[in-house]
């Protein structure tokens, strides 16, 4: 993954919290996974394996969104969000020296300020030639220990998230060597990252159009949480398959850095995760789908491109 040298990133939105600490978030982000787990005796039972959740009916209210008044979306303005939660930076020091395509390809953090500004010119563009509402921009939010929330205090241990009442992505960037790779054997690389950014931005769409509502069933092979955070991953794919044309910031994408998508989609599946757990596959305890669903509907987004192709709500089986 390379960026276009001469490209201006300084309007990506990006902040950082600094570091922090305190308890545990009180629900309602769109979460990729949460380390958990207990020790058991040493060896493989004594690691902290990742069981990946989400929370639908905490502070966003039920089905997975705030309801509006009419009970039709979640109830969340994005034009009405301050945006700026207490104690996060707009840019700050650490990302004071993002300016141009060649400082992403030097530093992963101006690599990341770089995948913002992408993530909004894409959906800025695709969701109102799709059909969609009017564009407001996710912020995405680094941090370290813990960080104070519209959602509530998270600690770095949920791992990247989107929160819908602020309509900002966290995360902890240890997560990536710590959790995907270290814990559950996902292969890494540069392409890893944005494609989680890309996920998490994906239920900011899906917060803008009222997707969020939709979510009634909780657990299952085929629930609504399922079909929402597969839904994400099809949007992922959507911004990886523009992103690959290499006429704008990135400079293409090759199929190393599909394959890191692919390959992260398939680490974070929750029958990847109850194996690495020792536990047997239990598809009633899925919340996010299998390492086969979110493959598959990454590559949906991926080779379709549209908003339609990515209705997996309407999916006879997914």
């Amino acid at each position: 993954m390379r960026f276009n040298p001469k490209a201006d990133i300084s309007g990506g939105r990006v902040g950082d919290a600094g570091s922090g600490g305190g308890g545990g978030m009180r629900g309602g982000g769109m979460r990729i996974p949460i380390p958990g787990g207990t020790r058991a005796g040493g060896g493989i039972g004594g690691l902290l394996i990742v069981v990946l959740i989400v929370v639908l009916n905490m502070c966003m209210g039920g089905g997975g969104g705030l309801p509006s008044p009419d009970g039709s979306g979640t109830g969340v303005d994005p034009q009405s969000q301050s945006g700026n939660p207490q104690g996060i930076e707009q840019d700050g020091e650490r990302y004071a020296n993002c300016k141009t395509g060649a400082d992403a390809n030097e530093d992963v953090d101006c690599a990341r300020k770089a995948v913002a500004l992408t993530l909004e010119q894409f959906w800025a563009k695709t969701l109102p030639e799709q059909g969609g509402p009017g564009f407001t921009a996710a912020q995405i939010v680094t941090f370290s220990g813990g960080v104070n929330t519209g959602c509530g205090q998270a600690t770095s241990q949920v791992g990247p998230f989107y929160c819908p009442a602020d309509s900002q992505i966290y995360l902890d960037t240890t997560f990536f060597a710590d959790v995907l790779e270290g814990q559950l054997g996902g292969q890494g690389g540069d392409f890893v990252e944005p494609y989680v950014l890309a996920h998490e931005y994906g239920h900011h769409i899906q917060n803008l159009l009222g997707t969020m509502g939709q979510v009634r069933t909780q657990k299952g092979p085929q629930s609504d949480a399922v079909r929402l955070e597969l839904q994400a991953d099809c949007y992922a794919g959507m911004w990886t398959r523009d992103a690959s044309d290499g006429d704008g910031i990135l400079e293409g994408l090759d199929q190393g850095d599909i394959d890191e998508a692919l390959d992260s989609a398939k680490t974070v599946g929750d029958d990847r995760i109850q194996e690495k757990s020792g536990q047997g596959v239990n598809p009633e305890a899925w919340t996010h789908g299998s390492s086969e669903q979110r493959q598959r509907w990454f590559a949906v987004g991926y080779n379709e491109g549209t908003l339609q192709a990515c209705d997996t709500f309407s999916a006879s089986e997914l």
